[in-house]
């Protein structure tokens, strides 16, 4: 389905929201959209200088008044005039300025609903731009990263998308597909004659081409997604290694319970701390052990799924402990597990150990790995293995600066289809198969490409991406 087919709700219907946050504040909007929505803001709207209409106004004009519902002035604001179809959303648009307190803003929306506005759904400004054809699809959802983006570089990958870099690269990718399927389906057109209109081996060329594309795309997703979501990085150890401790003291706050008590932790805590502009996804993990109930032996079978997932494990172990061996086998053990993790051994609780470079010397040659000595309660130590954590995404801050990054899960599993695909075009077209089915590959890498930027969608996938964004967005 092309984008062309969906529809609204209520097409074109009046709606409005409050685009701000709710709360106390000085200032507030209130935007409208759809048709005829300046006439509707003129029954509410009355200029303190001038008697001209909303509905007369130029675009992009600012118009400071009241609001008034029947003769009771509800507020002061300022009127911003957006004309269709140079608007956020193609459409007729308003956006009154109000005063921030929540019954001020509460009042002016419900005037606009009076007025015949229905509030809008989810996303629906952002949903009315993709579907008039402002926007498409990608950077429809890179307006929604940018707002939830809480790093730089998550920010100015945001807006590298909105920009419309990402879409312009598949835009290109999808007009050299499109050349090579019409040669081939022209090809279908004169089979009878059985003409061919180039030949395989330049196509082969051309579709190896497009396929190098695409991956280098699909490439520079695990990049995006460590951008978007941050790094996923997994505290891991034994009980009462520290873990709750450390965590504690990385986000500068208490947000674990730390106790004495070994088996304290008996579900993953995750949280998320900045280091160097780079987010990292901490998660707090029930201890190793043998367990000895049934909840506990939950909590440990969820902490080696979240290391399955994880991009870094920080493996916690007590200086004090006089298990050394089972510490030496338990870190070999993870590290095997896990190669496509990071790995770095922390060794706690310096202040407690006399002999802890001797110590961790020994975990170090035992183990192969890395090992960074700490005191999670005092903090020594500390800004040695953020510098350490930071090591992980050495550049990821510069990273494709010039380039483009794929971020989305969904963009990602649509890029893999489309690979696969022109593989399996490659195959027919080397097994000399017929042409019909070389051209329903390349009409399959085409569409999946198209669900990228919402050439083709359905409303089932639009539903998913919307619904995420705030009502007044």
């Amino acid at each position: 389905m092309s984008s062309s087919d969906l529809h609204l709700p209520v097409p074109g219907h009046p709606i409005a929201a409050i685009a701000t946050p709710i709360g106390v504040g000085a200032l507030a909007i209130v935007r409208i959209s759809g048709a005829g929505v300046l006439d509707l803001a003129d029954r509410v709207f009355r200029k303190v200088h001038g008697s001209e209409k909303l509905a007369d106004a130029t675009g992009y004009t600012a118009h400071f008044g009241r609001l008034y519902d029947g003769e009771e002035m509800v507020d002061e604001v300022i009127a911003l005039v957006f004309r269709a179809p140079r608007s956020f959303t193609a459409e007729e648009m308003a956006e009154f300025t109000c005063h921030g307190g929540p019954v001020v803003v509460g009042r002016v929306l419900r005037l606009m609903l009076d007025s015949g506005c229905r509030l809008a759904e989810p996303g629906e400004f952002t949903r009315r731009a993709f579907l008039n054809g402002r926007i498409d699809l990608l950077q429809a959802e890179a307006i929604g990263e940018m707002i939830h983006a809480r790093t730089e570089s998550a920010y100015r990958t945001a807006v590298s998308q909105m920009k419309g870099d990402l879409s312009a690269r598949l835009g290109g990718l999808r007009e050299q597909l499109i050349r090579s399927r019409a040669l081939i389906e022209l090809e279908l057109d004169f089979s009878e004659e059985e003409v061919e209109f180039q030949s395989r081996d330049e196509l082969s060329a051309q579709i190896e081409t497009l396929r190098s594309e695409v991956n280098r795309l699909i490439d520079s997703y695990q990049h995006g997604r460590l951008v978007s979501e941050g790094v996923s990085t997994v505290i891991a150890g034994k009980p009462n290694a520290g873990k709750s401790t450390l965590l504690n003291t990385l986000l500068g706050q208490e947000r674990a319970i730390v106790s004495h008590m070994p088996g304290t932790t008996r579900d993953y805590i995750e949280e998320c701390f900045i280091h160097d502009k780079t987010m990292f996804r901490l998660t707090d993990t029930a201890g190793l052990r043998e367990a000895g109930e049934e909840i506990e032996h939950e909590g440990i079978r969820r902490s080696h799924m979240k290391m399955a997932e994880a991009d870094l494990i920080l493996y916690l172990f007590d200086l004090g402990t006089e298990r050394l061996d089972d510490e030496l086998t338990e870190i070999r053990e993870l590290k095997a597990a896990h190669p496509d993790a990071k790995f770095l051994t922390v060794a706690n609780k310096l202040d407690r150990a006399a002999n802890a470079d001797k110590l961790i010397r020994t975990i170090a040659d035992g183990s192969g790995t890395e090992v960074i000595g700490i005191s999670a309660l005092n903090g020594d130590g500390i800004d040695t293995l953020k510098q350490h954590i930071g090591e992980l995404t050495k550049g990821l801050n510069k990273l494709h600066e010039a380039s483009v990054l794929v971020t989305s899960l969904r963009h990602y599993e649509a890029l893999r289809n489309a690979s696969d695909a022109l593989q399996n075009a490659l195959e027919l077209i080397e097994h000399q198969s017929e042409t019909e089915l070389i051209a329903f590959e390349l009409r399959a890498a085409l569409d999946y490409v198209g669900e990228i930027t919402g050439k083709v969608v359905n409303e089932e996938v639009l539903n998913t991406i919307f619904a995420q964004f705030c009502i007044g967005k």
